[in-house]
This record gives structure tokens, sequence and C-alpha cells, in this order.
């Protein structure tokens, strides 16, 4: 079975103890030795390792260690339905789907492969002219295929005893003809072979049903290895595709996102994992977002006691987006939650600085100064304080730049700051002074 770490415990891997199951850990020399990240090595012998798998019909997949949040994959699909036996077909299908989706590796699923199941059951006639018991029978090849102890090694200064084990090598119980060949010893004293008191009857072994708040599903997994590793691309052109799947007569399928299906009177393909986590975070930071804009709106009203300037001081924040997208674009990342976690803070920064300008014009034309010099007064005046925030912004930011998790926080503070103050200095006191003009003629 797999350690107890991340994967072992969240992804169940430790549960895994299976003789057809391994688990080999690879551990890396310090990053500062090498040049590459662990991302990139395990992206490049991905299909490598998997073509050698393929060649002795094994499932294999590279696992890293993630630090995102505790998912069972960072894709996953959760197939419902009526019948258990039509999920798993309808999983199937979905399977497919991923597999034919760009940058979507290690695909599985929680459905065993079909695995004969030998059932030996005594010939009771047989057994009784050959003076063999039906519990003789049993007993032998219970004790040839367990590991059971039969007597403990004796030492009087031992705290525990230690059980001395009886059993067959692996190579001696790993097929029906090596079992057939064990002989028991009969009321006479004759050895007589397991074939010759039984009968093999071959069945297919029960699979697993796994269920999730007293419904049944199936799982599907999958993680994003390539040019678009976020889950979203994947997901969000899935639903064409999944409305092209084969039903059973008279069924429909939904798809959903955030909760599991009421009913299982139909089907539905629900999308758990990252993909949940990322939906309900961004929508999560969206509504705090517009909070937070309310709550500055209504500050700089009470403050100002005009309900225009707020709206001027607030075009900060827009011009602010133009830094974030090009600085993601620039460093070649992508928006997570911690980009917008900056964007966030970065509101309340940027307003400020509009704060400080309109603030200064409206105190010199207070003093009797023009409209336009104190416009211009503005610019002049504050434009040093204001570059000294900015630049202790994007110092203080530079320190997490190149951090694999907060990268994308400090982009939005850099280029949401460079640009929102260069912009900042030039569209706010004009589109103030062009709306206060007005007042002034």
């Amino acid at each position: 079975s797999a350690p107890i770490t991340f994967n072992g415990l969240v992804r169940h891997y430790d549960l895994r103890g299976a003789s057809n199951m391994a688990d080999i850990q690879v551990n890396l020399v310090d990053k500062h030795d090498r040049s590459e990240q662990s991302h990139d090595i395990a992206r490049a012998v991905r299909k490598t390792i998997q073509e050698i798998g393929s060649r002795y019909n094994a499932n294999i997949k590279i696992v890293e260690v993630p630090p995102g949040p505790p998912v069972l994959s960072t894709i996953v699909g959760e197939v419902y339905g009526p019948d258990y036996e039509q999920q798993i077909a309808l999983a199937d299908q979905v399977v497919g789907l991923l597999k034919a989706t760009p940058d979507v590796v290690d695909i599985d699923w929680m459905v065993e492969a079909d695995q004969i199941r030998y059932k030996y059951i005594a010939d009771k006639e047989r057994a009784m002219l050959n003076g063999v018991s039906p519990e003789q029978i049993a007993h032998t090849l219970n004790m040839a295929l367990s590991d059971r102890a039969i007597t403990n090694l004796y030492d009087e200064t031992a705290a525990q005893q230690v059980p001395l084990i009886l059993t067959l090598e692996e190579k001696e119980r790993s097929s029906t003809a090596d079992l057939n060949q064990i002989q028991l010893k009969s009321q006479a004293g004759h050895l007589v072979p397991v074939s010759d008191l039984t009968q093999i009857e071959e069945t297919l072994r029960p699979k697993s049903i796994y269920r999730k708040n007293q419904k049944r599903v199936v799982y599907v997994m999958a993680d994003m290895a390539g040019t678009l590793e976020s889950p979203v691309y994947a997901i969000l052109g899935m639903t064409d595709k999944l409305s092209g799947l084969d039903l059973p007569e008279g069924y429909t399928l939904q798809e959903l996102y955030i909760s599991q299906p009421e009913y299982e009177d139909d089907f539905t393909v629900k999308w758990d994992g990252e993909w949940q986590i990322t939906l309900e975070v961004f929508r999560d930071l969206g509504m705090a977002f517009l909070g937070v804009i309310v709550i500055i709106y209504i500050l700089i009203v009470g403050w100002f006691q005009n309900f225009k300037a707020p709206v001027v001081m607030m075009v900060a924040i827009p011009l602010s987006l133009i830094g974030i997208v090009l600085g993601h674009w620039l460093m070649d990342a992508y928006f997570t939650a911690t980009s917008f976690i900056g964007m966030i803070a970065l509101a309340g920064i940027m307003v400020r600085n509009s704060v400080l300008l309109i603030d200064f014009v409206n105190l010199r034309v207070s003093d009797g100064i023009p409209l336009k010099q104190a416009v211009i007064e503005a610019g002049a005046v504050r434009t040093t304080p204001i570059l000294l925030t900015a630049g202790t912004v994007v110092i203080g930011a530079f320190v997490i730049l190149f951090d694999p998790i907060f990268q994308g926080l400090a982009i939005s503070l850099m280029g949401g700051t460079i640009a929102s103050t260069v912009l900042t200095l030039l569209v706010v006191p004009l589109v103030y002074y062009m709306i206060e003009s007005k007042k002034h003629k």
C-alpha cells in the first residue's frame, strides 16, 4: 500500500494492498540542485512510462504531491443513475471523452476489471468413497491460500510470542493447477489429490459499489498536464460532448457542477474535484470583491458628501485590471485564486491614490485656486507619495513572484499597481476636471 502521505490519505492510495498493485515513490534532489521543477519532470517521464505499462496491459499513473486542495483528483466525474450497470456503461463513455480531450492525463475510474473467481465445490460422493470429509478439504485449501499461524516460537524472555506461519510459496498457489495437485490423506492412509475430490466453478468476482451521501456513484478521475493545466478548460468543453453519449431509451443526461442530483431516476454527471473547489472559490471571491467595492463607495460618499466623486476615484480599479491581465500574459501564468485575492487587495490601495489626488484638488479649490490649476498642482504634488506607495507594493510582492502557489498574488499586485498608478495619475484628474468644470462655469 501507499505510504501515509497527502495522496495516501486524501486519494485513498493507502488502502491499496492487493498483490497486483504497487507504489513507487521517487524523491528528487533539492530544487536548488536541479534545473527543472518537479512538475516538468513528471510531464517528461509520463508518456514513456505509460508506454511501457501498456505493453503489459498495466495502468500506470504519475502522481505528484499536489500543492492544491485535498480532493480525490484534479478532475472527478461522478456518474449517477437508476441502474448501476448502466452507470458503469455511461462512465465508460465519459472515460472515452476524457481520453480524447487534450492535456487530460492519468484517466482512471473506480470500477474493478472483471476478475474470475474460482469456487471449489466438494464432491461429497467421491470424497466419501475416498474416505475424506468435506471439512478436511475446506481446511486444507484454506491453509494453502492463507497465512495462518500454526504455533508460536517459544521464548520465555519475549514480551510477545512470535507466531510461526505455515503457507505455500506464492508460485505454488497461483493457479488452480497448483491447488489441484495438493494431496489429502484419507482415513485409509492414501494420498488423494484435490482434483479428485472437488469441482471448480468459475464466476466473476462482484464489483464494489461506491456511494456518496447514500447515492450510488461511479467515479471517473483524471489529471491535467500540458499546455492548459486548469481543469476549467477541460470541463467547459464537455457539455456538447456529453449530449452525444448513448443513453438507454427514455432517459436523459443532466450535467451538474455544485451539488449532487436530488433523485436517481435519471442519469447525471456531476463534476467534482479541483474544478468544484475552483468554482466555489471564485464565486466566493467574486462576491467578496463586489462587497469591497460597495463598502469603499459608501466610505467615500460619507467622507466627501458627494455621489459622483467616488465613481471617479474608483476608476483606478478597472485600470488595475489592465496591468493584471498584461502581467499574467507576460509571465505566462494562469489567473488563480491567489490572483483574485491580489486584485481584491489592490482595489483599496489604488482607490487610496485617487483619494489623495481628489482630496488635494478640493483643498486647493476651497482656498480659491482655479479648478484647472488645482488639478495640475495635485498631479505635481501627489505624484511622489503615490509613486512611493506603488514602489513599496511592487518590491514587497516581488519576494513571492516565483513561488508556485503565490505567484498569481504577486503578479496581480505588481502588474495592477504599475498600470493603475501610471494611468491613475493621468485619467483620474482629467475625469474629475471634466465633471467638476461644469459646476465652475
